[in-house]
């Protein structure tokens, strides 16, 4: 996932003016920072996806960014 896919999957998920405040500020227990944060430290975005995800319960139908092609899937 790259970072520009995983910035389309978030604002379609949490929506597109929550997902600035969730990505600056959101606490990513699974990460130990925010997702942001997460991001430039090299965090891979599949991974601060996935931890997004988890914590939200995002259901796995969903997991791979709504709109998106599932990674998964050729």
């Amino acid at each position: 996932m790259r970072h520009r896919a995983f910035r389309i999957a978030v604002a379609e998920e949490f929506g597109e003016a929550h997902s600035g405040v969730l990505l600056r500020d959101y606490w990513l227990a699974s990460l130990g920072t925010t997702p942001d944060d997460a991001l430039a430290r090299g965090v891979p975005p599949r991974e601060v996806w996935e931890a997004l995800c988890a914590e939200f319960e995002v259901p796995e139908a969903r997991r791979h960014g709504r709109g998106l092609s599932d990674p998964q899937e050729k």
